[in-house]
């Protein structure tokens, strides 16, 4: 690993139909990116009844610490009555987040809600996926 670790995850939000929050992740969410993505996402989840839609899809790695980003931005949306979806079709992803026993815990899409035909469950990723 190189000493001059200056990479950063980065992302951008926007609101969709419907009031959700959506943040696209790029890039790494790993020891040195989850700091401040931690600080971004407890701002967004501080209001009551946050509705907060990560879009993991061009996240390239992820680590424990960014596991721990993940489960804290979930905590903290339930903890106001809000919710926190997870948007990915990354098989190495979602086998990491089985073997991590966390694929029960989040509430896991294929598809952002804008981009969703027909119900939420046929939308949602099967906890053997991977």
């Amino acid at each position: 690993m190189d000493d001059n670790h200056t990479r950063s995850a980065r992302y951008r939000t926007h609101r969709t139909v419907g009031g959700a929050t959506v943040v696209t992740l790029r890039g790494e969410i790993d020891i040195v990116t989850a700091p401040s993505l931690a600080a971004c996402l407890d701002s967004l989840t501080s209001g009551p009844r946050p509705d907060l839609v990560l879009d993991l899809r061009p996240v390239s790695f992820i680590d424990c610490a960014g596991l721990g980003v993940l489960c804290r931005a979930r905590n903290h949306a339930q903890a106001r009555d809000g919710r926190l979806r997870l948007v990915t079709n990354s098989a190495p992803f979602l086998r990491i987040l089985r073997h991590a026993d966390l694929t029960g815990v989040f509430d896991i899409r294929t598809r952002l809600p804008e981009e969703a035909v027909g119900s939420p469950v046929a939308d949602s990723v099967s906890a053997s996926a991977g």
